[in-house]
């Protein structure tokens, strides 16, 4: 008797599911309707900044820990002491020492 009046609660609960979520309206939501794909930027992923090119905006805007008056000192040292040679050059620029380097060594090149 007992396992008769268990089975009969729970065919009542699960046709009461089912009958609730055929009933209930469909809505559409907002996130449904997103675009699949995301446009990213243009920038290819291999491009790497030129230190020999690369204004002092560009600078700051590219290069971690770099502000506006280590921008200015970058573009200030080579147009003082030419083009950079290499990479580790940076470090001769006052503001620049091994840790920034090191966060921005995989952005930067010297062409």
């Amino acid at each position: 008797m007992r396992t008769s009046y268990f089975y009969s609660l729970i065919f009542a609960l699960f046709a009461s599911v089912s009958i609730a979520a055929a009933a209930a309206p469909a809505t559409i939501s907002e996130t449904s309707k997103a675009p699949l794909v995301i446009e990213t930027a243009a920038i290819p992923e291999h491009s790497k900044l030129d230190l020999n090119d690369a204004d002092a905006a560009t600078l700051q805007k590219e290069l971690s820990g770099v502000g506006a008056a280590k921008a200015k000192a970058i573009v200030a040292y080579r147009e003082t002491n030419g083009p950079f040679a290499s990479v580790d050059e940076l470090l001769e620029v006052k503001g620049i020492g091994k840790a920034i380097l090191d966060r921005n060594r995989e952005k930067l090149e010297v062409n």
